[in-house]
This record gives C-alpha cells, sequence and structure tokens, in this order.
C-alpha cells in the first residue's frame, strides 16, 4: 500500500487547529464553513486535483479532532507562531457576528481569546501589534476571511 506522506506539516497543521478553535468559540461552526475552508486550504497548499482530495481528506479528519485550545496553544514553539496564531484568532472572532443583533465579538469568542492570550504568554507590546494588524487586515477586504486566513497561513508556515 501506497501512502503518501502528509502535505501540510504538522506544524502547520497544529496553527490551523488553533485558529480553528477560535472559530469554534462560539459553537457557531457550520459544517459548510468548514468544507470552505478545508477546500480553500487544499486549494492553496496542494497543486494538482489529486493531491488537493488527498488533503481535503486530510483536513476534514483533523478538524473533527477534538484538540483542546491549551493542548494545541503548547504545541506553539516559537513566538513568531504564537504572534501568527494569535493575530489570526483575533482576526477569526473579528470576522463576523451570528446575528445582525449581536456584538461582533460574543462573550464565548472573547473568553476563548482571553483564554488564547494567557496560554500563549506573548508581552503585552506583542498582542497589541498583532491585533492592531489583524483589524489593519480586516478593514482592507475582510469579505472573505478563509482566503485571507489562508494566504496568511501560506506565507508564515512557507518560512
Amino acid at each position: 500500500m501506497n501512502v503518501q506522506p502528509p502535505l501540510i506539516s504538522p506544524r502547520q497543521m497544529n496553527l490551523l487547529r488553533v485558529v480553528l478553535s477560535m472559530a469554534w468559540a462560539d459553537e457557531s461552526l457550520e459544517q459548510k464553513e468548514v468544507e470552505t475552508m478545508v477546500n480553500r486550504f487544499s486549494q492553496l497548499f496542494a497543486t494538482s486535483p489529486a493531491k488537493q482530495s488527498y488533503l481535503q481528506q486530510q483536513l476534514q479528519e483533523y478538524f473533527v479532532q477534538n484538540v483542546p485550545l491549551e493542548e494545541a496553544a503548547a504545541k506553539l514553539t516559537t513566538d513568531a507562531e504564537k504572534e501568527v496564531a494569535l493575530r489570526l484568532s483575533y482576526e477569526v472572532i473579528n470576522a463576523s457576528a451570528r446575528t445582525p443583533d449581536e456584538a461582533l465579538v460574543n462573550p464565548a469568542e472573547q473568553e476563548a481569546y482571553q483564554k488564547l492570550v494567557s496560554l500563549l504568554a506573548l508581552p503585552e507590546a506583542t498582542v497589541s501589534r498583532a491585533e492592531q494588524e489583524a483589524t489593519a487586515a480586516l478593514s482592507q477586504g475582510g469579505n472573505n476571511i478563509i482566503d485571507m486566513l489562508a494566504f496568511q497561513l501560506r506565507d508564515h508556515l512557507a518560512k
């Protein structure tokens, strides 16, 4: 049996998992959103339709695992990874409200984000910078948060 190696490294998958934890914080992530995210990431990280299909399967399997935020965050080893995770997480929770009457960041998302900030133990200046960069990215066309996240992850994780 010929088993293909993963198309995304464990480091990339873990960073995706931290960000996905933020998306799940308010328990409103729909299956369609997961499918869209899986499709976008597979298109970004895989070049051929066969590799994209394989990666989609990998991502689906990874996203359904119940990995606690604490466990995923603990696997971020560098300050650069932590900062990217924080920025992307901030973008995810600030991307949209569940309903027009709800605050942009609801209490469950705010609680999860503050937990992430605590777990990452980054300097206050780094947290502020990450939040400012996330806000700027959202204001410059945050209509498609999944594409935005995918490109930022690719750029950071390609280093």
